[in-house]
């Protein structure tokens, strides 16, 4: 094939993705089920060439790029919290598995050995999670199963080769408990000191590089070199991997400057969606090759559909009965459990993928009744995607899980945001010099507390103006923006300054934008009171103490404001006197005037479905 052809295809598989993710997207359907079948379908096209799914391609050089940019976004602190329940799906539940699956297909396929069929167990026991969260995110499944799930991605992946690498030595010859266990333990361990020594030093680099390019290209190198260094010791490639992605990913924050962090994180934004979507439609472009090497087998289409239905049967029940398990255990000891209902959507969430294919042609060419095994591989991806994959966010939708609250998690950014503005306020104070210009000192204060006063200006569900302050400014800024870029247009095309001059003005107009334009999002209609979120709770003791009930002293308005001709963004009330007064955004500020001339140190959000509370004395939320 030459190189034309070779780029004709490649251009024709990334159209075809983006064609089809768009349409799904449209439809509200599942993307990588309609890449799939669009691969179903042209891979019987007269002319439509035939693609093999190299297995090594896949493990070398798909799989360590995509489980890196899932560790560089998953939050280290969330994974430590939730080690515990990750490890018994990433691991107990991959083995679990296994076993049983490989016992099913033992007993229906004939003339299968038991080794061979431990191994088709391992191939379909580790979950895609990538299809599984983007349902989580569009049906709004709350953040502890989404987290659980992306968890469970990071790890089982590892756990399945290792029981795969274990299960094709079985069929070759005989292998002992004491091999497997000392497989395993070299397989973590390895893949655990390459991947802390691979972060830690990429850590160390990355720190000392100031410029985007640059540190994008090597983060783009770290996946692989993980992944060889940990084989080549015999350890876990995907462990390697995950382990360097969660300590650069946690590390990011304080090593990278900020257009290092927007560059590296759109990068592998679209690195992922490239790869994952092009995976599932070459999985679908397989069917007609894997079909011609099954018409060999020797088996009737009634005995292939019964041993893919068993198959499939037993990957789907061998979860359910798992997380059934766990629950009832958790119970019987009295340890800390989650709701059922969670259980049943982690048992229901279990969507196979692009590793499940890629593994199940990396078996032997001379493993028994091989064709009949990719075949399996392929109908439990499938299957799982369109029986799961379709009914999830029904089952999601029925058993009521909350949704992330978008009014909590502005409470939350809320509380953040006013204590670096309130740290940053504070070293401004530090920092000034006399030789400092007035002006220049109050622009930095205005900016600082614009920030905070927008973000509380989310929360509230009604207010006495049309729009808040910062919506007007955002109004108001984006379209000077548009006049300012068709200045630039005239620049640009009357060849007034030079193309390097004009790429970086219209650089800082894109910055400037992005940062105005502000994904809106819509508070859902609720009767669940917003509380302060338990992490962003204080602990003063003016907040725990237990404040008597006062009646407010208007229901909607803030007199001060009414008496004075002006209007106010958002209500607060005093806790001792019931005071009804305007927030910081307001023009006013008088609830904060109220505190400086009474000294009560709690107000709470007079907005309704709002119990928050702000200290003022101790600059906490609680």
């Amino acid at each position: 094939m030459s190189g034309v052809e070779i780029a004709v295809e490649l251009v024709a598989l990334v159209v075809a993705v983006l064609l089809v993710t768009a349409a799904a997207r449209k439809l509200d359907w599942s993307a990588p089920l309609c890449l799939i079948a669009v691969g179903v379908v042209a891979s019987y096209i007269p002319g439509v060439p035939e693609y093999e799914l190299d297995p090594e391609v896949v493990l070398l050089g798909l799989l360590p790029p995509l489980l890196y940019a899932t560790a560089i976004r998953t939050s280290l602190i969330d994974f430590r919290r939730n080690r515990g329940p990750i490890l018994l799906l990433s691991v107990g539940l991959v083995i679990f598995t296994t076993a049983a699956v490989g016992v099913v297909a033992w007993l229906v396929i004939p003339g299968l050995p038991l080794a061979a069929g431990l191994a088709i167990g391992a191939v379909v026991a580790p979950p895609d999670a990538v299809a599984a969260t983007a349902v989580a995110r569009k049906v709004g499944m709350p953040r502890k199963l989404t987290r659980l799930l992306e968890g469970e991605s990071l790890f089982n992946d590892a756990a399945a080769l290792v029981a795969l690498r274990t299960a094709i030595a079985a069929i070759a010859g005989s292998v002992s408990l004491l091999q497997v266990g000392g497989d395993f333990l070299l397989a973590a361990g390895g893949g655990l000191l390459i991947g802390f020594a691979v972060g830690a030093l990429a850590a160390l680099i990355r720190t000392r590089l100031e410029d985007p390019v640059t540190d994008t290209a090597l983060s783009l190198v770290v996946p692989f070199v993980a992944y060889l260094a940990a084989e080549a010791i015999h350890g876990s490639g995907v462990i390697s991997v995950v382990v360097a992605g969660l300590i650069l990913g946690h590390k990011a924050p304080s090593m990278l400057s900020g257009r290092s962090r927007l560059a590296s994180r759109l990068n592998w934004q679209t690195i992922q969606f490239l790869l994952e979507n092009i995976v599932f439609l070459l999985i679908g472009l397989q069917v007609r090759r894997i079909m011609t090497e099954v018409g060999d087998s020797g088996l009737t289409a009634m005995e292939l559909i019964l041993i893919c239905a068993a198959t499939l049967a037993a990957t789907i029940v061998t979860r359910i009965v798992w997380m059934a398990g766990i629950g009832l255990a958790r119970r019987v000891f009295r340890r800390h459990a989650w709701p059922w209902r969670y259980s049943a959507v982690i048992a229901w969430a279990g969507m196979r993928g692009v590793v499940t294919l890629a593994a199940a042609f990396v078996l032997p060419a001379d493993t028994p009744q091989r064709a009949v095994l990719v075949l399996v591989a392929f109908v439990v991806v499938a299957g799982t995607l369109l029986l799961h994959g379709t009914t999830l966010p029904v089952l999601v939708r029925r058993l009521k899980l909350p949704p992330p609250d978008p009014a909590e998690d502005a409470l939350q950014e809320a509380a953040v945001l006013h204590d670096m503005t309130r740290a940053a306020l504070e070293e401004l104070e530090k920092i000034r010099t006399p030789e400092d210009p007035d002006d220049i000192v109050e622009r930095l204060r205005s900016r600082l507390q614009h920030r905070s006063d927008s973000a509380w200006e989310e929360l509230g569900r009604q207010s006495a103006l049309t729009e808040t302050p910062s919506d007007a400014y955002r109004r108001l800024r984006l379209k000077l923006l548009e006049v300012e870029r068709e200045k630039f247009l005239e620049a640009r095309d009357s060849g007034m300054a030079d193309d390097d001059v004009l790429r970086r003005i219209l650089e800082r107009l894109d910055i400037e934008e992005s940062m105005l334009d502000r994904e809106e999002e819509t508070v859902p209609d609720s009767d669940r009171e917003l509380r302060t979120p338990a992490a962003t709770a204080g602990t003063c003791k003016h907040l725990t103490k237990n404040w008597p009930s006062v009646e407010p002293s208007s229901p909607d308005v803030c007199a001060v404001c009414v008496e004075n001709g002006m209007t106010w963004v958002h209500l607060r009330e005093c806790v001792k006197c019931g005071n009804v007064a305007c927030c910081d955004s307001s023009p006013g500020k008088h609830a904060t005037e109220h505190f400086h001339d009474t000294l009560h140190p709690v107000m709470r959000s007079h907005e309704p479905g709002e119990t928050w509370r702000w200290c003022f004395v101790d600059k906490q939320l609680g």
